[in-house]
């Protein structure tokens, strides 16, 4: 792999370099956070992980474990930046979104550290192209505090059990009720559109439901408008947990399985619509 070296005119230490043999294993995943221009990069030595919010209500995190790179060097605890989103899909699919096969666009990525920018070296049939994209001080994220310890009720649903759900019910409202509870209607879908209320049940031992674990019966409402990027991540995924916590935070993690059978994950946080009151439940 050409790219394998080290970059030439590399003076100074790389605080991160990574490289791939497929770039789109990595594009693919980002645009499944891409619902903002910029998003905040995280390195570690266990991998990359790249966090995008909106309007305080709303985090999503792709996780690139170091595992599916070919190479992952980071030299510091931690490598943080803020980065255009939008610029960095650009320039990763610089030689298109669909690649023949057999001719996948390799990537090597490195970044010297705060103040310089982010280079990319791809490379597609003998042709190279370098892109150096700037970054930023990253912002305060929000810390959604979503530890194990906290959740109340969790299950794991085969994707397109959900996919199925997004399909059906009536997307015309403006906010989706989550009810998970350890008796019936143990897991319930609801929207209450122009066409009126729609409600979608899965019994707990639907063919559908990989883990069900309710302690507890939690109805949570939830803003669409918040929810539909997450349907980026949903197409792209085999598994999905939906998880709540006791003040009904909600976490979608999704289990995404790259064309090489690498797993990686997506995970979404939302906060509850605090304007529903119990009555109106």
């Amino acid at each position: 792999m050409p790219l394998s070296a080290r970059p030439p005119g590399s003076g100074e230490p790389y605080v991160l370099s990574a490289s791939l043999d497929n770039a789109r294993h990595l594009s693919s995943l980002l645009r499944a956070v891409h619902f903002q221009d910029h998003a905040t990069c995280f390195a570690t030595v266990n991998g990359l992980k790249v966090t995008v919010e909106d309007a305080k209500c709303i985090q999503a995190n792709a996780f690139i474990q170091a595992e599916v790179f070919q190479e992952f060097d980071v030299q510091e605890d931690s490598v943080t930046f803020r980065i255009n989103l939008s610029v960095l899909l650009d320039c990763l699919t610089i030689f298109g979104t669909s690649a023949l096969p057999g001719t996948p666009t390799a990537l090597r990525m490195c970044y010297r550290g705060y103040s310089y920018p982010l280079m990319l070296f791809l490379e597609e049939g003998g042709v190279v192209t370098v892109c150096k994209i700037n970054t930023q001080e990253p912002d305060e994220l929000l810390d959604f505090d979503f530890c194990s310890t906290n959740v109340v009720n969790k299950v794991i649903l085969q994707s397109e059990g959900l996919r199925e759900a997004f399909a059906e019910l009536d997307m015309t409202s403006e906010v989706l009720q989550i009810t998970m509870s350890p008796d019936k209607p143990y897991f319930r879908l609801s929207t209450f559109g122009n066409a009126g209320s729609a409600h979608l049940d899965y019994p707990r031992d639907s063919d559908l439901m990989e883990a069900f674990h309710c302690n507890q019966t939690q109805t949570n409402r939830y803003k669409i408008s918040l929810l539909k990027p997450s349907t980026k991540a949903l197409a792209l995924s085999c598994k999905v947990s939906i998880r709540t916590d006791a003040q009904g935070f909600l976490s979608l993690q999704y289990m995404i399985r790259n064309e090489d059978g690498q797993i990686c994950f997506v995970e979404y946080y939302c906060c509850p619509d605090e304007d529903i009151t119990d009555a109106e439940l």
